[in-house]
Parts: C-alpha cells; structure tokens; sequence
C-alpha cells in the first residue's frame, strides 16, 4: 500500500515489464487451452521458445504503438486501442516471420507459436492488461482518499449523462482536487437502481435528498448540457434548504475542444437563477445584414456597448467603430478585442456624443451605414441630482447622433432605451423617453418629406442587464464580501432582470427587422423581488440571512419606483415573427413640435435654473411624475394649475 501512495507515476520500464510477463503467462497458459490440458499433445511442441519468441514480438508491437506510455492511472478508451493494436500487431508479425521462414528455412518451425495458440493468448491477455491497469486505477484513488480522508469532499453529480460522465472523469482524473464523486442523480426514471463508474443512480430531487442521508454527499455538481431555468433553480433550492454547496459545469462550447478540466467547475451564480429560457434568434438574418457593412458602436465601453461589439465582430462588418468619451474603459475593450479579432477592422475613437462638429467629422470620414446609441447616462439617484448633464447626454446626444445619421443618409439607426423611460418618475427615465419621441418623430418626419435613402430610426426598450456597471448584483456581491449589511431600498420593490448577451442579440435582431419608427420591446420575463434576490445570494455565498448577513432597508431614493414597466396605459403591443420581441404601438409625436420643445431646452440650459430643466421636461413628457425626489412640487404646482 505504501509502494502506492509514493507512487504517483508508474514508469515505462515497469509498464512493460508487467505487459510482457502477463502476455508470457497467457501464452503458456494458451497452450493447455488449445489442446484441452492434453499434455500428450502439448510436449509435440516447443513451448518455452515459442512462448519467448511471440513476447519478444510483443515487445516489438508495444515500441510500434506506444501502447505502455499512457498513466496508468488516467487508462481511457484511447489506452484500450493501444493494447488491441498491439496485440493484433503481434498476430500480424507472426504470420510475416512464419511465411517467410516457410519460404528461407532459417530455423525449426516448432520455436514458433501456432496461430490458434498465439490467438488464445491475446484473447486472454487482453482482459488482464486492461485490469491491473484498472486495478492500478482504484488502488491510487483509494489510497488517495485515505490519505485525504478528512479534506475530500463528497460530491454528488445532477446528470447521469455524457456531461456528467465527462464531470467525474474531470474530479478522479485531477489528484490536486478535494472533491470525490459518491452518486449521480438523475431524472430518467429508466437509469435508476443502475450503476455509473461504480456509482449508484439516484432519481431526482427525492434521490438527491436520500443520496445527502445515505453517503453524506457535501456538495452538488450540476453536469447537464441544456439544462431549463426552472429544473436549476429548483436544484438550487433543494441544496439551499439542505445546506449543501451547488456548483455547476461551464457551457459545453466553452470547453468542448479542450476538455472539461476540474478548475472550470464553478460556483452557482445568482445570474444563473436568474436567466430566463434560452431565447433562440435568427443569428444569419443578422450577420448577413452586419456582414461586410461599416458599424458605428456609441458607448462602447459601456456594459451594453462593449458586449455589442463582441457580438457585431462575429457578423464580420468591414469596420467597427467604437466610440465613447471614457478613455480607459476604451482602452480596455480594444485591447480586448484585438486578441480575439484580429482579422476584423475595427477603430477605438475617444469622443463625446454631445459634439456636434466632432460628430460630423466622424461621420464624414468613416461614412457609417448602421449606428448602435447605446451612450446614456443611466444611474437614476445621480441624474435627479444633475438634471442638466441627462438633458445634455441622453437628449441632445440623441439628437446630434441622429441628425448627423440622417445628413449622412446612414442606413439605420437604433437607440438603446430602457423600462425607465415608461411612465418616468426619474430625470433619467423622462430624457430617454424624450429620446425615443425625437428619434420616433424624425422618422415619420423623413417619411414624409419622401427622401430618398433615409435614414430608418428603431428604438429597443428592455429593464435591468445582469451584471451590468453599477447594477445591483454587483453592489450585493460586495456588500457580502464585507460581511454585510446587503442593502435593499424596499421590501417591495421588483425589478426586471436579462443577461447582457441576451439583451444586446434582441437589440440586433430587432435592429435588422425593424422598418423604421418602431419601438421594440422584449420579454424581460417574470420581475424579480429584490430582497428574494439578496436573500439568495447571501445562501449562495453560505450564509444565513439574518444570522451571518443583515438585509437591511435604506428607503426608496431619489426618482425610484417600486415597480417597472414596458408598456405605459396607453400603450398596446404588436407581434413579431419573433415571440420575444413586440412593437409598443405608440402614437409618434408631431416633429415640428417635438423638435421646438427639444431647442428649448438649449436655451433653459444656458439662462434658466435646474428647476426650469425639469419643468419643461415635464412638458415634453406630461406621464412624467416624481417620486421621491425634489422635484415633486412641481407636479403639485402642475395641477393647482389644472
């Protein structure tokens, strides 16, 4: 046993040493089989020479196929095929030496095994090769468990499938992780009471709780490739209400190629339980509309931004422009991306939205056929505290963008938008919604005017981003990590939660359909309580709320609602060819006056004061009413006026 825990690689020498003694002993042995123990029939042979000469050719098939070079303790389905070859390449070299030998006469046939004997003794050596390899195997894992006894982790695997089979090898096969598979657990009814690597098939969530009582299983890997929402929250919650850490393996595309290594087992992520339905698009229709084009990227540092340009790099357009006004996060994703696309032209421009005269040189220069806006200021509590620098940005960069598009006859123009911009009670939310009128009514506006080659202006609308800068996810992890309080604004409040990827390939796809006018927007889901979120991720850290962590409530701040939308009461929504994606029917506004109302504001701007910002804005945006904020007594005022 000792020999064993030293031990950690065999080597070659005595790979082979052990291969030939155990092909000798069955080519001794093949001989009393062939002649049915008949030791009259046995000693017309030579038996020693011909059992020395077929594992000295042998020897010769293990140097040609390199069958002794695998760790024995990692022996796979490639090893197997080793020793086949092998073995068969011994026959081969047999019948060559014994046909030429009838041919040259160089010694006594007899020195030479008959073909049925030579046969028998690969068909029993065969199965003795692979098991002490085997035997090998299980020696070093056990002795590596005692050894590691009170370090190793139980581990049950969620999936007796390829996923999961591929998960244990990854656990067993890596002697520097703690962790030993004790069960699979599955909810094919037809796998369970059999064995998997030696290990019993549990079934579901009743077989996951007997699995945790029976063999103390300390930890949980979900191992399943196309696994649905609600099937891995509803394991997660099983192992919460059980104390017991749940992990899961990465994407399959992301180590398809490479091999499922332990290290990429990876703790569950609140965005995990979060994420909805994976939502199937039309990636060609995309990418053949993107492929070859010039794409301009505005705020592209940006959590939305920099995840459209990833995926507009896939479309490979014949240049994508990345524009943003913030230097370092510009930086960061440039050098980014020059690793991963270094056959796509792309150009990293430092500017600001709200420079007109810069804007017309950018455009003049790259002549851009789409336009992604994705540039905003978006932080609620911040832009009711600067209502002027929202006004600046999400408004008249809006407008900038969009007249210059328009001069330049850019083929589309789409405008990310938010669910804050329905019935706003923010300075934030009523800018972007001011935004989507300009935009909106500058397209029927061109309609109208008939122009040739004009511009198609759509508007994308969709709530929360996982994970996005400043977004509260993020803000929880730390808290946590401070060892709390997690601070939540209100017990009631809800919100509407998409991944980034999700979100950015809906903004294209209804990029590519829109006509022009549109305002899209997409199934974000069921909203999520925010405690229920912070509760959660406080057990996934392994924590108790209230014992280890404190959730505590910090009032609802400036220009926040308890509850977002995507529709406001006036507004209905129209299929698509796509379930998730609808078209809000909103009346669009007048241009003549939305256009005034929008060159007011510059004026405002320069000589009125901060409240006469928002009063206007109000104006421009009557569903606008504030809450929690300063500029609540001008909605009072509103209607004394009324």
């Amino acid at each position: 046993m000792e020999f064993f825990k030293k031990l950690k690689v065999v080597p070659r020498w005595l790979i082979v040493l052990i291969d030939v003694l155990i092909i000798f002993h069955a080519a001794f042995f093949a001989f009393f089989i062939r002649f049915n123990f008949d030791l009259s029939l046995v000693d017309r042979f030579q038996i020693l020479p011909g059992v020395i000469a077929f594992s000295l050719l042998s020897v010769v098939s293990m140097l040609l196929t390199k069958s002794f070079v695998g760790i024995v303790r990692h022996t796979n389905l490639s090893d197997l095929a080793n020793m086949m070859k092998m073995l068969a390449l011994s026959q081969v070299l047999l019948f060559l030496i014994k046909q030429a030998n009838q041919t040259f006469n160089w010694f006594d046939s007899g020195y030479l095994l008959p073909f049925s004997v030579a046969l028998i003794a690969s068909l029993l050596a065969f199965p003795l090769l692979l098991g002490y390899r085997l035997l090998v195997r299980e020696l070093y894992q056990y002795t590596q468990y005692i050894r590691h006894k009170d370090d190793i982790k139980k581990v049950a695997i969620y999936g007796a499938g390829e996923a999961g089979l591929l998960t244990f090898n990854a656990l067993t096969g890596n002697s520097a992780d703690k962790r030993l598979p004790v069960a699979f657990i599955d909810d094919d009814p037809k796998k369970v009471g059999k064995l998997l690597q030696g290990k019993h098939i549990f079934l579901g969530l009743d077989g996951l709780k007997k699995a945790v009582e029976k063999l103390g299983v300390q930890e949980v890997v979900i191992a399943i490739n196309k696994i649905e929402s609600s099937k891995k929250r509803a394991i997660v919650d099983a192992c919460l209400e059980m104390g017991i850490p749940t992990k899961i393996i990465p994407p399959v595309q992301d180590w398809f190629n490479v091999g499922l290594k332990a290290k990429d087992i990876r703790d569950i992520r609140i965005e995990d339980l979060l994420s909805r339905e994976e939502i199937v698009l039309d990636k060609e229709n995309v990418k053949e509309s993107i492929s070859g084009k010039v794409v301009l990227v505005t705020g592209a540092a940006g959590s939305i931004g920099s995840e459209l340009c990833r995926q507009l790099l896939h479309c490979k357009p014949a240049l994508l422009l990345m524009l943003d006004q913030a230097e370092s996060p510009l930086f960061d994703i440039d050098q980014e991306l020059s690793s991963s696309f270094q056959q796509i032209k792309r150009k990293a421009i430092l500017a600001d939205i709200r420079n007109k005269n810069r804007m017309m040189e950018i455009f003049a220069t790259y002549q851009p056929q789409f336009v992604f806006h994705a540039a905003a200021y978006k932080h609620v509590p911040l832009m009711d505290t600067y209502p002027e620098e929202a006004i600046r940005t999400n408004l008249f960069g809006t407008k900038i963008l969009a007249d210059v598009s328009c001069f330049f006859k850019v083929d589309k123009f789409v405008m990310v938008s938010t669910d804050k911009a329905v019935n706003p009670t923010n300075v934030m939310g009523a800018t972007k919604r001011a935004a989507e009128m300009y935009v909106q009514a500058l397209d029927q506006h061109m309609n109208q005017k008939n122009s040739s080659n004009q511009t198609k202006f759509i508007t994308t609308r969709f709530g929360n981003v996982l994970g996005s800068n400043g977004s509260v996810i993020p803000l929880f992890k730390k808290q946590i990590l401070n060892g709390g309080p997690v601070k939540v604004t209100h017990p009631d409040v809800t919100r509407y939660f998409m991944t980034i990827p999700e979100a950015c390939q809906l903004v294209l796809e209804a990029g590519v359909m829109g006509l022009g006018g549109e305002i899209f927007v997409f199934d974000m889901g069921q909203p999520v309580k925010i405690v229920d979120l912070a509760e959660k991720m406080i057990q996934l850290s392994g924590k108790k709320v209230g014992r280890d962590i404190e959730i505590e409530f910090s009032g609802l701040r400036q220009g926040e609602k308890l509850f977002e939308e995507l529709l406001n009461h006036f507004e209905l929504v129209k299929e698509t060819y796509h379930p998730k994606i609808k078209i809000a029917q909103v009346s669009p506004s007048d241009f003549k006056r939305v256009n005034a109302e929008v060159k007011l504001f510059k004026k405002l701007l320069e000589e009125g004061s901060e409240m006469d910002v928002v009063k206007h804005l109000k104006k421009m945006v009557p569903e606008f009413i504030s809450n929690y904020s300063r500029f609540e007594k001008l909605d009072k005022e509103g209607k004394l006026l009324n």
